[in-house]
């Protein structure tokens, strides 16, 4: 991928989740998936077949196509419903329940960011909100589209280019949560990693120690 390349939206999420993971995904092109990327497809398995409907007002789009050519964007939006003026409002999907850690939310947020900017440039209206729709409780969280998180998708998508750029994978996250619920964690090896690490690292010592050489 060169700097003029599309991003996909996917990327942003992946960064704002790991940095390392969305290089491992984005850069290596390697993926695996575990119980929690499993569930996720169950759930978008449900709003993937591009279709609308219309319902109570609105029109309904379903796997709609975004881009966003200011910012070299682009994607898919599980839903989008539209208003009978035209604007549109995303609605993404996501497994388990809307009361998420606030790192893993912020992650959403994000990505329904880029979507919102994405249906701004292509539609012309302004999207102030959108909302995530969690599987598991079956409620919205609806989210403002504020300055703040539109300059943290400039910026997200700023990282991920240069990364690409640069060729080289971020170091792990310090969160051992996310990791746990990453389906990358073997690939990555991050306890191995923040160990080498460490200034009292002895599992670094014992590798570089001429003395345990062959």
């Amino acid at each position: 991928m060169n700097d003029e390349d599309p991003l996909p939206l996917s990327a942003l999420q992946h960064w704002a989740y790991c940095p390392r993971q969305c290089g491992l995904i984005h850069l290596e092109q390697a993926f695996d998936d575990n119980l929690h990327t499993q569930r996720g497809n169950a759930v978008h398995a449900q709003v993937d077949r591009p279709g609308f409907e219309l319902r109570k007002g609105l029109r309904v789009e379903r796997a709609l196509p975004l881009f966003n050519d200011s910012l070299g964007l682009v994607g898919k939006a599980d839903t989008v419903e539209f208003e009978a003026d035209g604007t549109p409002y995303p609605v993404e999907y996501k497994h388990g329940s809307r009361h998420k850690a606030t790192a893993i939310a912020a992650c959403d947020d994000l990505q329904l960011a880029a979507q919102a900017l994405c249906l701004e440039r292509m539609t012309g209206h302004a999207v102030p909100e959108g909302a995530l729709f969690y599987a598991s409780s079956k409620r919205r969280r609806v989210v403002a589209i504020t300055p703040a998180l539109r300059a943290q998708v400039a910026e997200a998508t700023a990282a991920v280019r240069a990364m690409l750029a640069e060729g080289r994978l971020p170091p792990p996250t310090a969160d051992a949560r996310r990791c746990r619920g990453c389906s990358l964690c073997d690939r990555c090896q991050a306890e191995a990693l923040r160990r080498l690490a460490a200034p009292d690292s002895a599992a670094r010592d014992d590798l570089f120690d001429p003395a345990e050489g062959g």
